[in-house]
């Protein structure tokens, strides 16, 4: 999996791309722990380039959106295939982490502009 980040203010954005799976997922986690700070309140992933999800990368985005939490941060997703959004229906992520359809949106949400 490729992935990129940008940090605007105290949100992060981070661009993913690939499969998002049990081999995937803790290259993910590795990568975050890297950039997470205590300047990093919010984090919107951006999931245009995901085909493919499985209980793995479920698990990883569900850890990261407790630990965001944790700090009264918040998570948000954008650009969800449709594929992956029914994943996220059956598995019931989407009652607590939104899908917004571009990164501006979910920053405006977020920051509540």
């Amino acid at each position: 999996m490729k992935l990129s980040f940008k940090k605007i203010n105290n949100s992060l954005i981070i661009r993913l791309e690939g499969e998002f799976d049990l081999h995937t997922a803790d290259h993910f986690k590795e990568k975050l722990e890297e950039k997470i700070n205590d300047t990093i309140r919010n984090i919107i992933l951006n999931l245009d380039g995901i085909k493919f999800i499985d209980s793995s990368g479920l698990g990883a985005i569900l850890g990261t959106y407790k630990r965001i939490t944790k700090t009264g941060g918040s998570l948000a997703m954008v650009k969800v295939t449709p594929q992956v959004e029914r994943i996220f229906e059956l598995s019931g992520i989407l009652k607590i982490i939104k899908i917004y359809s571009s990164e501006e949106e979910a920053l405006d949400k977020i920051l509540g502009r």
